[in-house]
């Protein structure tokens, strides 16, 4: 049993014990629930191109979460967090591509002009994008037999297409062989299919078809499918009033 206290010890009060700032001991607090950092907006940027990259190459069924994870350089469980599971991210790299082909196009028509001059400024944008986003082209074709990623296509597609034969409707008509649906299948095919089939084309005609000059060459050649296009619509508005401006024989 330990002593009992002395005369001199009972009557010397004790000090407390001071501790160094670098030996006091942090209060103990409820652990914070996680909220999203400031720079979450650059966090989902960051998946975002990594999934982009990794679809494009390997197709969305090959794509995990832990392989975008890893691409960008992030925990695993921030893919669930931004963007739900992996349909909701290979829908958000799929609105965020179409919106930016809508969005290339509305710039060029923007700048107004005549019906020609438009319409060749939306064939060289829409030449333009695709030549640098070809790989989506690619990605895109290799859904269509899927169900579940073939009605994501259709949803970001879908705008698109409106957009473009709201334009087309300017100087095409509705139905018949020369209708803007038919002229936008037309179109977006001559462009497409040099985009997507360059790996081939380029083994081929013995040259790069996305770089000058082939780029060139079938920039022309779509220009000049619009023309004769536009000449025969022309000449088709301008036979009905010829004929109505003709005296009428009794």
């Amino acid at each position: 049993m330990p002593s009992p206290p002395t005369h001199a010890e009972a009557r010397t009060p004790k000090r407390p014990v001071v501790r160094r700032a670098s030996e006091r001991v942090a209060p103990k607090t409820s652990p914070a629930t996680p909220r999203p950092t400031d720079d979450a907006e650059t966090t989902s940027a960051r998946i975002l191109e990594a999934a982009e990259e990794l679809f494009c190459a390997s197709g969305y069924a090959a794509v995990s979460a832990g392989d975008v994870a890893r691409r960008a350089g992030v925990n695993k469980a921030l893919v669930f967090y931004h963007f739900g599971n992996m349909r909701g991210l290979f829908e958000a790299v799929l609105e965020r591509y179409y919106e930016a082909h809508r969005k290339g196009l509305a710039d060029a028509l923007a700048e107004g002009g005549d019906v020609r001059a438009r319409m060749h400024r939306l064939v060289d944008a829409y030449l333009d994008f695709m030549s640098t986003h070809a790989r989506y082209a690619r990605l895109v074709q290799a859904q269509l037999s899927d169900a579940e990623t073939h009605a994501l296509v259709e949803k970001s597609f879908t705008p698109l297409y409106r957009f473009i034969e709201e334009t087309l409707l300017e100087v095409a008509p509705d139905e018949g062989e020369a209708a803007a649906r038919q002229l936008f299948v037309t179109f977006s095919g001559a462009v497409i299919n040099w985009c997507t089939y360059a790996p081939l084309l380029s083994r081929v005609i013995g040259g790069e078809p996305l770089t000058p000059p082939l780029l060139d060459e079938r920039r022309a050649h779509v220009r000049w499918l619009v023309d004769l296009v536009l000449d025969a619509l022309e000449r088709r508005a301008v036979a009905p009033r010829a004929r109505r401006a003709q005296p009428s024989r009794r």
